[in-house]
């Protein structure tokens, strides 16, 4: 019946988003890219300057891309004011000239930033498809500052500013123009041995006071894909990879303070590291990187939550060298980088015997070394191999009434692998094979995922079919068990088509996860035992009518069974809408949810699943949100929600409500100086969950209630501050402080013990289950890339968090700030240098 209806809504729902419900008569024209546009380059001998003034003679030699298409906010037009690039090459690298025509000085944007963020600020960019596959590329940005951005482009991916290379730029002021020259070598790409090659190019300017992006090579939104909007760098004859070697030597110093060590263990710690990052360009086609003990105390803190859901908490991957150039990597979801070098598996379950407790117990497993072989050749095979290695990890126990000390291990030694293979296919499709493997020495168990992935799009590359399918296997016992794992053999698949170009889209979804599925030891799934079905049509307006810029709607409606047995979960049906208006750039939009009751299988922790869930009444949810023109010294975010549930008749409870707000103010007060802040409030009234923490039997008022689910209604108050100032020395040497303050309050109502299919009864269960965490953070990073990849850092960092329980919670937000505040926190200042040696640099020199 459920089944039956989710059909007949997918149908009104692309019915009712059809083109023709605005006003269009007949099927909607299938988006075609715009002719491709070409570009000779010229061969040079002489030397180049690198200044920013284009003075060189050979300059004016080399022909010119200019007339430029408008593609942001009003696609189509030429622009009024001329953008002018050339391009030269000799044997070692690729040399870029613009020229960027303005009305005024004042009209060129010049805010100054950290490397790879493009703030309140002109800038101009060249994009390259070495291999012309239309699917892969490299950018290269500069803005008017100076400041230097680059990123890799691909399926995968998308836009991945996270990839970095070493190459040079200089950028000037000309009156009404500015100026940029930059260098880039080709030991920063990959292309390959033909005698006469021809690449895809991009060139972008944006014009920040205006709020305008022009490509020269037209790029149509309508039209999927981005790298196959490109057009063609021709002239490239006699270019010879490079050896592409380099070393980066670093040495780095540590002095940490804290305050809650154990008793008998130095509070002041000092350590000393070195190490090194390793690239060798193996041929045309293929890299490797490799970093040779790792030093990763310097990246910016995580942002720790109070978790009361069943699923863990996903962070964001901070480490360089796991961000970097990782997009064959993380073909079809199956890598969470954050798995390698993370808390070991046995943290959590350190045996002690009477009288012996924990007095050091590492929370992450240090890394010995890591590489990455990664590469495309001529034909469009991409490969990528990944491997790891950690040591092993002992936590050290103490007898408290002898003082001996024993060692137990917490993490065995442990390999891990990835290998990908990515054939890229006409018409910006593809084909993969990923296989992930984590081995660890020992009486544990090993884990292996194997998925094949496919996209095919029409010649048109206006529809698209896609999937996957995914197998995972695990073997061994559970760490530190004689129990073997439960869930040796598992799998996975999906299936999509849809139409991906033009003002209207639409996409029609299927997926499967079976209940013994699982990549997490080295990827990231919430839950598993699922079967999804969805749909979704959008449609946008790109050029600006009445008084906007441009116009979105999206929908989507959701179904899942639980796949094993099979049992209705949840549905929701989606809305949203978002617009920017013409004259001040004031962005607004909503998003609106509408879910029928749903059955929360995973809540109460029971497995299994099938016979127990958490019934959630059907709500609606909505949040509208505002954001003000970014171009002005003080710009406002700000958005606000609200879910509103239906009463559950079942139990004599008020009715579940849902608020949340946020604020997001910025004030620019120069081109160097910047304070953000965020502010994120959000209340849940009379939620039902379970009691995080569990039962414990040492509690005697526990002890009634064992072997039962006990759920609590709460409130839950979270509000999280975070406040940032950054100060841009010039373009090469910057200093940010970020400091971030969260505190969430759980107030427990009254209780019940949930029984199978959903029932609930009230239970007079007495002990207070109230808690409140804090958690408070400072970063502060000064940076200097005193040359080429090399860079000097020095980081400081404050960390202190808190953990309430029972009648020491407080829901007072200036209390716990307090409280936060005064608890000893844990402080550590670093400096690391970073060297980058070229070994072509390094031969010349010699």
């Amino acid at each position: 019946m459920r089944t039956s209806i989710f059909l007949v809504i997918t149908l009104v729902l692309l019915a009712v988003c059809q083109p023709q419900a605005w006003a269009q008569t007949g099927p909607a024209p299938a988006a075609s890219a715009a002719p491709k546009r070409q570009l000779q380059a010229i061969r040079i001998t002489e030397a180049i300057k690198l200044d920013g003034v284009l003075d060189e003679a050979v300059w004016q030699q080399a022909p010119i891309a200019t007339d430029f298409v408008q593609n942001r906010p009003k696609p189509g037009p030429r622009e009024q004011h001329p953008t002018e690039v050339r391009i030269l090459f000799d044997d070692a690298a690729l040399y870029v000239g613009a020229v960027m025509h303005d009305v005024s000085p004042d009209s060129i944007k010049r805010e100054l930033s950290a490397r790879d963020n493009l703030p309140n600020t002109d800038f101009f960019g060249i994009f390259l498809d070495t291999y012309h596959d239309k699917l892969n590329g490299y950018g290269f940005i500069v803005t008017a500052g100076g400041v230097q951005a680059d990123a890799r482009y691909s399926p995968a991916s998308g836009e991945d500013f996270a990839w970095n290379a070493v190459w040079d730029a200089r950028t000037a002021q000309r009156g009404t123009d500015w100026v940029c020259e930059m260098r880039i070598p080709y030991s920063a790409i990959r292309f390959s041995t033909a005698e006469v090659q021809q690449w895809g190019l991009q060139f972008m300017r944006r014009r920040q006071a205006l709020r305008q992006d022009f490509f020269w090579s037209e790029v149509k939104p309508e039209v999927d894909g981005f790298v196959n909007q490109w057009g063609e760098l021709t002239g490239l004859k006699g270019l010879k990879p490079p050896l592409r070697l380099s070393l980066t030597p670093y040495v780095s110093g540590y002095v940490n303070h804290n305050p809650l060590n154990a008793e008998g263990t130095r509070r002041t710690t000092t350590s000393f590291n070195g190490g090194a990052d390793v690239k060798w360009g193996i041929n045309e086609s293929f890299t490797l990187d490799a970093t040779l003990v790792p030093d990763f105390g310097q990246v910016q803190s995580d942002n720790q939550v109070l978790n009361l859901s069943p699923f863990e908490v996903q962070f964001q991957e901070n480490r360089q060298f796991f961000t970097e150039g990782t997009e064959l990597f993380n073909k079809g979801n199956l890598f969470y980088s954050r798995r390698v070098g993370a808390t070991p598996i046995g943290f959590y379950g350190v045996g002690l015997a009477e009288n012996e407790k924990v007095v050091r117990n590492p929370a992450e497993t240090r890394l010995l070394n890591a590489t990455k072989i990664s590469g495309r050749t001529k034909n469009g095979l991409g490969i990528g191999l990944f491997n790891a290695l950690s040591n092993d990890v002992y936590a050290t126990v103490r007898n408290t009434e002898t003082g001996q000390e024993h060692t137990v291990l917490t993490q065995p030694f442990s390999n891990y692998n990835i290998a990908v293979l990515d054939q890229s296919l006409k018409n910006n499709s593809y084909v993969s094979l990923i296989n992930t493997n984590v081995t660890r020495w020992g009486s544990t168990y090993d884990a292996n995922v194997t998925g094949g992935l496919f996209r095919f799009a029409n010649k048109k590359n206006s529809y698209a079919v896609d999937g996957s399918v995914v197998y995972s296997r695990r073997r061994g016992n559970r760490f530190g068990s004689d129990q073997a794992i439960d869930d040796p053999d598992g799998y996975k698949y999906t299936l999509g088509v849809g139409k991906i170009s033009g003002n209207f889209t639409w996409g029609l979804n299927h997926r499967i996860e079976s209940d013994h599925y699982n990549p997490n030891d080295l990827g990231i799934l919430f839950g598993n035992n699922n079967i999804t079905q969805s749909a979704y049509a959008n449609y946008r307006i790109y050029k600006p009518f009445w008084k906007v810029n441009n116009m979105s709607f999206y929908s989507e409606i959701n179904h899942t069974l639980l796949y094993r047995p099979t049992r209705y979960q949840s549905m929701y049906v989606y809305n949203g809408f978002n617009t920017t208006f013409t004259k001040n750039f004031l962005q607004v939009g909503y998003d609106f949810m509408y879910s029928p009751t749903t059955h929360d299988f995973f809540e109460p922790r029971t497995y299994p699943l099938g016979e127990y869930y958490v019934r959630v009444p059907a709500n609606a949810d909505w949040i509208g949100f505002l954001n003000s023109d970014t171009r002005k010294r003080l710009s406002l975010g700000v958005n606000a929600g609200l879910t509103y549930y239906a009463e559950d008749e079942r139990l004599p409870r008020p009715r579940r409500l849902r608020y949340r707000a946020g604020f997001y103010p910025r004030f620019r007060v120069n081109n160097h100086l910047t304070f953000r802040y965020s502010l994120d409030w959000n209340l849940q009234r009379h939620q039902i969950g379970y009691v995080n923490g569990g039962l414990s039997s040492g509690e005697e008022l526990d002890q009634p209630f064992m072997g039962q689910i006990l759920l609590g209604r709460r409130n839950v108050a979270t509000v999280t501050n975070v406040a940032s100032v950054a100060y841009t020395f010039t373009n090469r040497m910057s200093f940010t402080l970020r400091a971030r303050h969260y505190t969430s309050n759980v107030r427990y109502q009254d209780f019940a013990v949930l029984q199978p299919d959903g029932q609930e009864t009230l239970a007079d269960y007495r002990r207070n289950r109230d808690n409140t965490y804090n958690a408070f953070n400072v970063d502060a990073v000064y940076s200097w890339w005193f040359a080429p990849g090399s860079q000097v850092s020095i980081v400081w960092k404050n960390a202190g968090s808190t953990y309430l329980l029972g009648e020491q919670a407080t829901p007072l937000y200036f209390e716990n700030f307090n409280n936060t505040i005064n608890t000893p926190h844990n402080n550590s200042l670093s400096v690391k240098v970073l060297y980058y040696l070229d070994y072509l640099a390094l031969r010349r020199h010699r």
